[in-house]
């Protein structure tokens, strides 16, 4: 007997549902959970973790902090760079923080919990941080030296082109004290916190400062990765590290490099991407040659 073309063309349907979800709903996974078990791949499927005395310590593709309860760095480990996943790598809270260039003005308030940090004062502070922590000069273009963006709100007498008639320093509030005591002849003011002066009619004016054009810290130890999970830092920032760590290691520095050196990885396929460091598998070779004192 025929059956109804209507019934026939559900039956194909379903037939294809099943041929399709046994090939790609189960073969297809299961044959790939094989092959994360061959040798040579399947630590990398497991999530390349990595042991140190008999317990997993992390995993080379996730970074993660050296520092302290009080969330100080301890100064006998390399540092990460900063990271935006969360309260700090957090696999689960990776996002984008939406910050750029333009982020410059930060949100003042009298209660320090409702104030957030622009993109340029978090890396004036980080900036400001590594160099006190490694003995480097800190300073950065567009930073002022309390660690904080160094922007002017700007107004003048019909808008754009007229005389200055006042000058804020919109990320600076009392008891700080103004990083230029004046602007084209009219002091500087503290900024009031809850207040917008861009929305006032204010101009937004960073001022450079006198800052070397090449600062001593590189950049990624003053901002997150896109993921906020990268476990590298560039040998740039590794090599800031290096007197901080030998000393407190007692170590020849030196020796620390060579370690370095060996813990660097090239850039992808040889030409993709930059060199890096990773500093879980550095610090636990430190740990290894150089115990702590």
């Amino acid at each position: 007997m025929r059956l109804p073309t209507w019934l026939a063309q559900h039956l194909a349907a379903l037939r294809a549902l099943l041929v399709f979800t046994a090939l790609l709903g189960l073969a297809y996974p299961l044959a790939l959970v094989a092959a994360g078990h061959l040798p040579g791949l399947d630590a990398k499927a497991d999530g390349s973790l990595i042991d140190a005395q008999g317990r997993t310590v992390g995993s080379a593709l996730i970074g993660q902090s050296f520092t302290d309860a009080d969330g100080n760095p301890v100064p006998r480990y390399f540092q990460s760079r900063p990271s935006a996943a969360g309260d700090g790598y957090d696999p689960t809270s990776t996002a984008a923080s939406n910050l750029g260039p333009e982020s410059v003005v930060d949100t003042l308030a009298t209660d320090p919990a409702e104030s957030t940090q622009s993109l340029l004062t978090q890396v004036c502070a980080r900036s400001l941080t590594v160099g006190r922590l490694d003995g480097v000069d800190g300073r950065r273009p567009y930073c002022t030296t309390d660690g904080v963006g160094a922007v002017l709100a700007v107004f003048r007498a019909d808008g754009l082109t007229g005389q200055v008639t006042r000058v804020v320093s919109v990320n600076q509030a009392a008891p700080a004290t103004p990083f230029v005591a004046t602007y084209q002849g009219v002091p500087v003011e503290l900024a009031q916190p809850g207040t917008d002066y861009v929305a006032e009619g204010a101009l937004v004016t960073p001022v450079r400062g006198d800052a070397p054009a090449e600062p001593a810290v590189p950049a990624d130890a003053v901002t997150a990765s896109g993921s906020g999970l990268d476990p590298h830092i560039s040998p740039a920032y590794a090599e800031v590290q290096v007197a901080r760590v030998a000393r407190e290691r007692g170590a020849d520095p030196a020796a620390v490099r060579r370690l370095v050196a060996e813990h660097t990885n090239g850039r992808a396929l040889g030409f993709l991407g930059a060199p890096g460091v990773n500093v879980l598998e550095l610090n636990l070779a430190l740990d290894q040659g150089f115990p702590a004192r």
